[in-house]
């Protein structure tokens, strides 16, 4: 790996393209490196994980709505829709729109957190899409997802959107033009320009995901691999893009990140070494926010030591600056509390999702979110006695280099109203790759199962998982088969007129 300085520099400076960080990334999408065997075993996983996912949300309503919109844009030998017959194609970046938004809708697919946050599988609605419209083999579309994850995951590490407030969407817009340059073999000019163009795009602010969250949380990323396939088009017309959009004057790191005496550093692989970033991702056992999971591994084993929840006086949490201020008291959202918030709201407030799993002793993608779950009083009881804490050590782990020390946990300490306290901490996520049961091909295939049961047949989920597992030796025009279909009376549909 290379670690790549990068500042803003005076218009008057002519920074050669060479030195660009666009330019850097462009250059190992379009190496051609040889496929890392455990990285190209990890897509099939993360593929599965998202079609788990994506099918569960199949008929929730940001989805539902995506999907009509998607189905305006039809096109011959265009991309598939996922839960549409697979005989239907349609634009590909409207397919990625629809099939994005159900990936996200449910937050319960892969993960990576670093100096910012992301969500890695984004990627792949984007590249599936346009890898089918443009009749692409299975090595191909390994290719590109190996290379949409290695940037993805490379800017999050460099660079941090998180502390101006801008939503981390902005390092998946040049990770999917990177993506689909690797996977179409367009030359390293074209990916350097796709690449500023896509981030110039895809600015936006977490108000996404602050406050009262709406259904835009599962639009974001999607709206993003859509911008970036248009950038991908547009810049393979031979037009060009904002340059440097990185290094400039007035470029993002000069106005909206750290300002013109910023110095980023973003690791890289040196060109033709095996991207491998994929293999320090990780995917969600729990349908939460990522930094809720190892919480939820608390809970449950605190259920066991708390007999009567109801001598519990206050619950505090000592856990990372990222966990305080995103999903805990620290963020001071007074949605966080309110048993009448959003779906998307609750599933960013640690207090509810710690007070829910203590209950149960378990965590359900539908059942723990429900109205009638969020106003039962004793877990309301519960929820408003919860307070985080910003503790240095655990922001220490949090940001440890090392991905075996990388620690995404707390440590709950619960006062009982006779003055006892129980305690307990956990770094990690039993189901993270260092846990105590990292997710193996076989979790992956029983989390697919579990979220599809009664929506698909048989013969349907047979079919998927032979296909999916033989990725790469799918052959050119073969990749509509990655498609899933759901029978048509069991996809709901929004009628309401929009423009299209």
């Amino acid at each position: 790996m290379i670690l790549h300085k990068v500042k803003v520099y005076p218009s008057k400076i002519n920074l050669p393209k060479k030195k660009q960080l666009a330019w850097k990334i462009a250059e190992i999408a379009s190496d051609n490196a040889k496929l890392n065997k455990d990285a190209v075993e990890m897509v099939v996983n993360r593929i599965i994980d998202n079609a788990s996912v994506a099918i569960a949300s199949l008929n929730r309503k940001s989805v539902v709505s995506s999907r009509e919109m998607a189905l305006k844009h039809s096109r011959k030998n265009g991309a598939t829709l996922f839960g549409i017959n697979s005989k239907l194609k349609f634009d590909c970046e409207w397919a990625a729109w629809s099939n994005g938004t159900a990936v996200r809708e449910l937050d319960f697919h892969d993960t990576f957190l670093a100096a910012d946050y992301s969500h890695p599988g984004d990627n792949i609605p984007p590249l599936i899409s346009v890898a089918q419209q443009n009749k692409k083999s299975g090595l191909d579309l390994l290719k590109g997802i190996i290379t949409a994850y290695e940037v993805q995951v490379n800017l999050v590490k460099g660079i941090c959107l998180h502390k101006h407030k801008v939503d981390h969407i902005a390092h998946l817009g040049p990770s999917v033009a990177a993506g689909i340059g690797a996977m179409l073999k367009l030359n390293t000019e074209t990916i350097y320009q796709a690449v500023q163009q896509a981030l110039h795009t895809t600015i936006s602010t977490r108000q996404s995901r602050k406050g009262e969250i709406s259904s835009w949380k599962a639009y974001a990323p999607a709206h993003a691999g859509k911008l970036a396939i248009e950038a991908v088009d547009r810049v393979m017309r031979g037009e060009g893009a904002p340059s440097p959009i990185y290094e400039g004057e007035d470029s993002v790191i000069a106005r909206i990140l750290d300002g013109k005496k910023a110095l980023y550093k973003v690791p890289l692989p040196k060109k033709g070494e095996s991207k491998k970033a994929i293999l320090e991702t990780y995917t969600k056992e729990y349908s939460a926010e990522y930094q809720s999971q190892a919480l939820i591994d608390l809970a449950k084993k605190l259920k066991k030591k708390v007999q009567n929840l109801n001598q519990i006086k206050k619950i505090d949490i000592f856990t990372s600056h990222h966990t305080h201020y995103v999903i805990g008291t620290g963020a001071n959202d007074p949605q966080k509390m309110d048993p009448n918030a959003t779906r998307e709201t609750l599933d960013h407030s640690i207090m509810y999702i710690f007070a829910v799993a203590l209950e149960d002793g378990d965590w359900h993608h539908v059942k723990s979110y429900t109205k009638s779950r969020a106003k039962r009083k004793s877990t309301i009881k519960i929820w408003r006695s919860i307070k985080t804490h910003e503790d240095k050590k655990w922001t220490k782990k949090y940001h440890h280099p090392n991905p075996k020390k990388k620690s995404f946990g707390a440590k709950i300490v619960i006062t009982l109203k006779n003055g006892t306290k129980v305690k307990e901490q956990q770094d990690r996520a039993d189901a993270h790759p260092y846990g105590l049961r990292p997710f193996k091909r076989k979790n992956y295939i029983n989390k697919f199962l579990t979220l599809t049961k009664n929506i698909l047949d048989k013969k349907e989920i047979d079919r998927f998982l032979k296909v999916v597992q033989n990725l790469k030796r799918l052959k050119p025009g073969q990749l509509d088969k990655l498609n899933i279909q759901v029978k048509k009376n069991k996809i709901k549909r929004n009628f309401n007129k929009g423009i299209f």
